[in-house]
Order: C-alpha cells, then sequence, then structure tokens
C-alpha cells in the first residue's frame, strides 16, 4: 500500500512539472509570435543580429571549442 501512495504522488509531481513545462512553452511560442507580428508590422528597432540573438537566448555565436588535445 506504501509503494501505491508513492506511485500515485510521484506520478501526480509529475503531471505537475509537465503542465508547467507545457505553459513556459506555450509562454514563450506566444512572445517568440509577438516579436515577429511586430518585425513583420515594421516596428521592430533592433537589427537583425540582435533579434536573431533573442531569439537564440543567448549571445554566443555558433560552438566556440577548444582544440584538441594530442
Amino acid at each position: 500500500m506504501f509503494e501505491y501512495e508513492l506511485h500515485r504522488i510521484r506520478s501526480t509531481e509529475l503531471r505537475r512539472q509537465a503542465e508547467d513545462a507545457r505553459l513556459a512553452r506555450e509562454a514563450v511560442r506566444s512572445r517568440r509570435a509577438a516579436r515577429r507580428e511586430a518585425r513583420a508590422a515594421g516596428h521592430a528597432t533592433a537589427t537583425a543580429d540582435a533579434l536573431a540573438a533573442q531569439e537564440a537566448h543567448t549571445d554566443r555565436r555558433g560552438r566556440r571549442r577548444l582544440p584538441r588535445a594530442a
């Protein structure tokens, strides 16, 4: 019986986490769509590079790797 209760608690927690992740993805999608619409309407004042950096959520350009060790 104890294992069953632990299973139910874990299952409920996983469902809650999945719902939070879905809400976060939806928020990101809506923000990106709003930016794209504003850009298409001509209201964007930032350059294309700055907008691309915002879309990627980082300032890094590509992968900067160190050379392999011999």
